[in-house]
C-alpha cells in the first residue's frame, strides 16, 4: 500500500521536475529569441540608416544651412540659385541679406555657413585681408567680373577724366550704392586720381542706383553710376564703362565662394556642391534680368535650375 503510494509520489515528482525543466528551457529560448530580436532591430535600424546614406550619396550631415549675401542684384541671383540646388539635395537653406562687412564676419566667426559673393581681388580685398585667415576659400565661382564707372552710350565721355566736362550737368555727383562697398571706395579714389575737384559719390543702394539709371536713360539725361559686371543693366540698357587709365578700379575681378571652417565635416554634401559651383556672367545675368522683369528671386532661381540641369549636374557630381 505504502509502496504504491510512494511510487505514485515518485512519478508525480518526476513529472513536476520535467515541467519545471521544460519551463526553464522555454524561458531560455524566449530570452535568446528576445536577444535576437533586439539585435535584429538594431541591424534593421543600421540598415535603414545605411540605405538613407546610400540614397543620399555623400552624407548630408547637418541639414540646416545659412548662406549670407550682400543685396546686389548679382549676389541675389547667385545665392538663390545655389540655395535652390542645395534644397533639391535635401538641405534646409536660409538665405540672409546682410551688410558687406557683416557678411564676411559672420562666415569667419561661424555664425553663417557660407557665401558665394566674395568679389576679389579689389572690391572685397580689405575684407579678405581682415577675415580671410578664418575662412575656407573654395575659389572662384565666376570669372571675368569687373567694376568701374558706367554711363549711357549716348554720353560723349570716354574716360573718367572726361567727367570734368559734365560737372554742371551731373551736379558733380556719381550715383553709388551702399557705403563701404568696394566699388564705392574705388569711385571715391578715382575722384582724387583724376582731379575731379568738388565731385562726390552719393551712396544709396543697388536698387536705388538702378532706378536712377533707368530714369535717366528713359529721359536720355546724363548720369554716371558705380557699375559692375555681371549685372542685368547691361542687358537692359546701352551702356559703357569709362576707361580708367589711372587704374583706380583695378583689373579683372572674380567672384569667389567662402565657407566657414568645419563645414566640410558638418555638411559634406553641401561643402562639395559649394566647392563645385561655377557659372558664367551670362548665366548670372539671365537670372538677374528675370528678377528685374518682375519674378521673385526664388522663382527666377527655380526656373534657371530647371532649364540648366546639365550645368547643375556638374555641381552635384560625385554625390551618388
Amino acid at each position: 500500500m505504502f509502496k504504491l503510494q510512494w511510487k505514485h509520489l515518485g512519478l508525480i515528482a518526476v513529472l513536476m521536475l520535467s515541467l519545471v525543466l521544460a519551463a526553464c528551457g522555454s524561458s531560455d529560448e524566449e530570452g535568446e529569441d528576445t536577444t535576437g530580436d533586439d539585435t535584429n532591430t538594431e541591424d534593421t535600424q543600421d540598415n535603414n540608416e545605411g540605405e538613407d546614406a546610400a540614397s543620399e550619396g555623400t552624407a548630408l550631415g547637418e541639414k540646416e544651412i545659412e548662406l549670407v549675401y550682400v543685396e546686389w542684384d548679382s549676389e541675389i541671383a547667385s545665392t538663390n540659385v545655389i540655395a535652390e540646388v542645395l534644397r533639391n539635395q535635401g538641405y534646409d537653406v536660409k538665405v540672409t541679406p546682410i551688410d558687406n562687412a557683416l557678411m564676411w564676419q559672420s562666415v569667419a566667426e561661424g555664425d553663417a555657413d557660407g557665401m558665394v559673393a566674395a568679389w576679389l581681388p579689389a572690391t572685397h580685398g580689405d575684407l579678405f585681408d581682415q577675415f580671410g585667415g578664418d575662412l575656407v576659400d573654395l575659389g572662384a565661382n565666376l570669372e571675368g567680373a569687373k567694376i568701374g564707372l558706367v554711363v549711357p552710350e549716348y554720353m560723349d565721355a570716354t574716360t573718367i577724366g572726361d567727367l570734368a566736362d559734365f560737372s554742371e550737368d551731373l551736379n558733380s555727383k556719381i550715383t553709388g550704392i551702399e557705403e563701404g562697398a568696394g566699388v564705392v571706395k574705388a569711385a571715391q579714389q578715382s575722384i582724387t586720381d583724376y582731379g575731379l575737384d568738388g565731385w562726390e559719390v552719393q551712396t544709396s543702394s543697388s536698387g536705388a542706383m538702378a532706378a536712377a539709371l533707368g530714369d535717366a536713360v528713359d529721359s536720355e539725361e546724363p548720369i554716371v553710376v558705380t557699375g559692375w559686371t555681371p549685372h542685368w543693366k547691361f542687358a537692359a540698357y546701352d551702356l559703357k564703362y569709362l576707361e580708367d587709365p589711372e587704374g583706380s578700379f583695378g583689373g579683372e575681378e572674380h567672384i569667389s565662394t567662402m565657407v566657414r571652417q568645419g563645414l566640410e565635416e558638418d555638411s559634406p554634401a553641401a561643402y562639395t556642391i559649394l566647392d563645385q559651383f561655377n557659372w558664367t556672367a551670362a548665366d548670372m545675368e539671365s537670372v538677374m534680368l528675370e528678377v528685374s522683369n518682375g519674378a521673385t528671386p526664388e522663382e527666377a532661381a527655380k526656373a534657371w535650375v530647371e532649364n540648366n540641369q546639365d550645368k547643375v549636374s556638374e555641381w552635384v557630381s560625385g554625390l551618388e
